[in-house]
C-alpha cells in the first residue's frame, strides 16, 4: 500500500489512489497528475505546495468535481466527488474573492443559501454567524468595493462556510495579498479552523505559509504532478506568528525545500 494512504477508517474524509489526469491541448497532451495517492483525515489542515503547474490546484479541483481524473479512484466522504458536490460536502474558496459588486457582503454570503432554498430567517442567522466567524461583524451592509482585499477574501471564506460544509477547499486565497495582511489572515484562518474543526485543503506557493498553517504538508513535483513527500507537522495546534523563528519550524521548512528539490529529479 502507498505510504500516503492509511488503512480506511471512518475518519478518512478524502481518499485518492493512483490518481492520473491528462489534459488534451492543441500542443499535445499535458500530464497534470500521475499516481497520486493520499488520505486526508477529518479535522486535518493539509497544505499542497509545489512549483507552478505541478497539479496542486488540479488535485483540489478533482476533489471538488471540477476536473475528472483519467485513472485511479477518488472518494469524498465515501462518495464520488460528484455525489459529494450534490450533497454539499465542501465549500470552495478561489484565488480571487469573486464577490458580486452589485450585492452587499451579506447578499454575497446569502447567494448559495438562496440557491439551496434556505428560509429567509435561516439565511439571516447563518450570515450573522459566519460574519462573526471571520471577524466581519458590522460589514454585512457594505459592498465589496468598500472593503480591502483582505476583508473581501474573508467575506469569500464566510460565503464558503455559510452552508456549514465539513470540508473547506482553498486555492491560494491569500496569494495576491501583501505580507502583513497575509500574516494576519493566516492567524485568523488558524483560529477559524480551531473554532470550527473543519477539514481544510489549502494550496499555496509559500513555504512559511504551508508550515505555519498545516497539520500535514503535501510536497508535489513539477509536471506530471507527483507527491514527493508528506510531512506530519510536529508543531503545536496553537501557533503564534513568532513560532516561525523556532528550530522546529525551521526544520520543517528545510524538509519542504528538500522535497521540492527532490521533485525536480523525476523524469517524465
Amino acid at each position: 500500500m502507498n505510504e500516503n494512504v492509511r488503512n480506511p477508517s471512518e475518519d478518512t474524509v478524502i481518499r485518492a489512489e493512483n490518481l492520473d489526469l491528462t489534459f488534451e491541448t492543441t500542443d499535445g497532451p499535458v500530464h497534470a497528475l500521475k499516481g497520486v495517492s493520499l488520505d486526508i483525515q477529518r479535522g486535518d489542515f493539509v497544505s499542497f505546495i509545489g512549483p507552478s503547474g505541478c497539479g496542486k490546484t488540479t488535485f483540489l479541483r478533482c476533489i471538488a468535481a471540477l476536473e475528472t481524473p483519467a485513472g485511479g479512484t477518488l472518494t469524498v466522504n465515501g462518495m464520488t466527488p460528484e455525489q459529494a458536490r450534490k450533497s454539499r460536502a465542501y465549500g470552495y474558496v478561489f484565488q480571487a474573492a469573486g464577490l458580486y459588486p452589485w450585492r452587499t457582503i451579506a447578499g454575497n454570503i446569502k447567494l448559495p443559501l438562496e440557491i439551496m432554498g434556505f428560509s429567509r430567517d435561516e439565511q439571516e442567522q447563518r450570515v450573522k454567524n459566519v460574519l462573526q466567524l471571520v471577524d466581519l461583524e458590522g460589514f454585512g451592509g457594505k459592498y465589496p468595493w468598500q472593503l480591502s482585499g483582505g476583508m473581501q477574501q474573508r467575506a469569500s471564506i464566510a460565503r464558503a462556510l455559510a452552508f456549514d460544509a465539513e470540508i473547506l477547499l482553498m486555492d491560494e486565497p491569500f496569494g495576491a495579498l501583501d505580507e502583513i495582511v497575509r500574516d494576519h489572515l493566516n492567524e485568523q484562518l488558524l483560529a477559524l479552523w480551531a473554532r470550527t474543526g473543519k477539514t481544510i485543503g489549502f494550496v499555496t506557493h509559500s513555504i512559511p505559509e504551508a508550515v505555519y498553517l498545516s497539520t500535514r504538508i503535501v510536497v508535489m513535483s513539477p509536471r506530471p504532478g507527483r507527491i514527493t513527500d508528506v510531512i506530519e507537522s510536529p508543531l503545536p495546534k496553537e501557533r503564534p506568528l513568532d513560532i516561525r523563528d523556532s528550530q522546529a519550524f525551521l526544520e520543517v521548512a528545510h524538509r519542504v525545500r528538500e522535497g521540492l528539490r527532490a521533485g525536480h529529479s523525476y523524469d517524465d
